[in-house]
């Protein structure tokens, strides 16, 4: 963070830990319970949700002294869908079977109320600079935790990471592994992504008492 300085640099460190979109703010929570039984799945839409709010966040920032602020949503909806219809279409071109496992929460990323949010909140109000940072910052943020949930879901509820068994051979259609562990089925189901979403919570508090709700 040496090119930055140290209001610029906390725009891309504070959604990571203090100010996390999905933990702090509890934004965008939907798809970290929709699409994080596999890591793979969670890593894609960290990655396309990054491209989407920094390119997004840019495009609204150059264009905030123009937009009527009658229709500064509807504008706003046209940038993101324009970018979502971009990342569909890469995905289909260049990993069809995974944007066929992603499908409507791709597509929903248009509603992501954490994009909308930074558009309305930040990228409206700052220049494109920092209005990228900011972008790019709350991305990663939200990406984190995707990337977190999808780990221990897909690990302990397939034995697996990236569709690779780790936890030792598979045993033909048994679901118990080498080193005798059995996949944890709940895991992979979606309110055991809430539940790991909520450990997270609760460690982050634990550790920033400042947090913590008077």
């Amino acid at each position: 963070m040496g090119l930055l300085s140290k209001k610029d640099a906390n725009l891309i460190l504070d959604p990571l830990a203090d100010n996390n979109p999905i933990t702090i703010q509890v934004l965008g929570i939907c798809s970290a319970l929709a699409i994080t039984a596999e890591l793979k799945a969670s890593l894609v839409m960290a990655i396309s949700v990054i491209f989407v709010m920094g390119v997004g966040n840019v495009v609204i920032s150059l264009m905030r002294n123009i937009i009527p602020s009658k229709i500064r949503i509807i504008v706003q909806l046209i940038v993101v869908a324009t970018l979502v219809i971009i990342v569909d279409l890469v995905l289909k071109a260049f990993a069809y079977e995974l944007s066929k496992t992603l499908s409507v929460f791709v597509g929903l990323i248009i509603t992501n109320c954490i994009i909308m949010g930074r558009f309305e909140a930040f990228a409206l109000a700052n220049g494109t600079w920092r209005s990228f940072l900011d972008g790019i910052g709350n991305a990663l943020g939200y990406g984190v935790i995707l990337i977190i949930v999808g780990f221990f879901r897909e690990l302990l509820g397939s034995g697996t990471l990236f569709g690779i068994p780790v936890l030792g051979d598979p045993i033909a259609k048994t679901g118990l592994y080498a080193t005798g562990y059995e996949n944890n089925g709940f895991m992979i189901m979606p309110p055991m992504a809430l539940i790991v979403v909520g450990i997270i919570i609760w460690v982050q508090r634990s550790r920033n008492k400042a947090l913590i709700e008077d």
